[in-house]
């Protein structure tokens, strides 16, 4: 009897599994399997638009929320791009952002103002990979 409640309980446990691994397993929207070649041409230009108005704001001196939040902006709009062939260099342009940030945050504005500038080669670097690869 103990045998049959095991074998039983193993048989829905094993059903239950084969039923929810295909939707477990399916791709979800927008990843990089989804993601059209013209949506990721249009995240680089979003990215690049997003860290130059960045770039901008730091250098033209701007008041701290704004240049945060174009900082902001800019990180979320390169989180968009999804192309395995950019990514080592996506987190190193993300780097410079992050150090760049910091930067700001701590009143260094030269060494802010070079890790963005750094940053924006980095991002259009990034296009250029992409398109060449």
């Amino acid at each position: 009897m103990s045998l049959l409640k095991k074998l039983a309980l193993a048989s829905i446990v094993s059903s239950a599994m084969l039923v929810a691994a295909p939707s477990a397993m399916a791709k979800p929207a927008g990843k990089i399997e989804n993601q059209s070649q013209a949506g990721v041409l249009q995240a680089f230009d979003d990215s690049i638009t997003a860290i130059e108005a960045a770039q901008t704001a730091l250098t033209s001196g701007a008041d701290r929320d704004t240049v945060l939040a174009l900082m902001r902006t800019a990180k979320q709009e390169l989180n968009r791009i999804e192309s395995a062939t950019v990514n080592r260099e996506k987190e190193r342009a993300n780097g410079l952002l992050k150090k760049s940030r910091s930067a700001f945050k701590k009143g260094k504005m030269d060494l802010a103002q070079e890790k963005m500038s750094e940053a924006v080669m980095k991002f259009t670097a990034l296009k250029q990979i992409y398109l060449n690869f």
